[in-house]
């Protein structure tokens, strides 16, 4: 009865998790116009595994590159004349990543279609290969079931971490903008009512030389 228990409530908190763990990653298909550049940005932690794969439709008169890059513009990952792969990395920082797809044709872009992007990729647990480790293999369904909820649950644990982090930094970066900008409009105001009273005086004075006033 125990064990029955157990399965039902795998099975319930396996259920409870697809739609929180479906963000874990991204799937995404779009057109590629020929002589353009499209790129998607992520915002990672460290230490974290990416993996993907990606598939372009046929276009013989047309050339397409693949780059990730991070921020400070060191490769991740390249591969020329892509049409179809895998590509994984660890992130090494917290840090955004841009994955980019260069297309480029001497026909003109007028007078060539536009390639199907297929692009799947996956984050954390999600990328992770467990299936080919000795100690997975060992696990019955169930136990595996349950690790793998719990590795998850992790992930994302760890990813409210980052998030609430950032929510701070932030926070903090708004609190700063809005004291510079309150700190600029004080000096602003305050030279302005100098010049306001100088004008005033000046042209006070240069009445009474006029002897227009008393």
């Amino acid at each position: 009865m125990v064990r029955g228990e157990a399965a039902f409530m795998a099975r319930v908190y396996a259920l409870l998790l697809i739609p929180v763990l479906s963000d874990i990653g991204f799937a995404i298909n779009f057109h590629l116009p020929v002589n353009s550049v499209k790129c998607l940005y992520e915002d990672t932690q460290e230490n974290v595994l990416f993996a993907g794969e990606y598939e372009l439709s046929d276009e013989p008169r047309t050339t397409t590159d693949l780059k990730i890059i991070d921020s400070k513009g060191f490769l991740l990952y390249i591969r020329q004349n892509a049409t179809k792969g895998r590509f994984s990395f660890t992130t090494e920082k917290q840090d955004k990543f841009d994955l980019c797809f260069y297309s480029r044709s001497p026909m003109g872009s007028g007078k060539v279609p536009d390639q199907m992007v297929k692009l799947n990729v996956k984050s954390g647990v999600e990328a992770q290969d467990r299936k080919g480790t000795e100690n997975w293999e060992k696990l019955t369904p169930l136990e595996a079931k349950m690790k793998e909820i719990e590795q998850l649950a992790q992930s994302i644990a760890e990813s409210s971490v980052f998030f609430m982090k950032r929510k701070e930094e932030m926070e903090s970066t708004n609190a700063s903008t809005n004291s510079r900008v309150l700190f600029l409009s004080i000096i602003s105001m305050a030279c302005l009512s100098a010049l306001a009273l100088w004008q005033v005086f000046y042209l006070k004075r240069f009445f009474k030389t006029r002897k227009l006033i008393e």
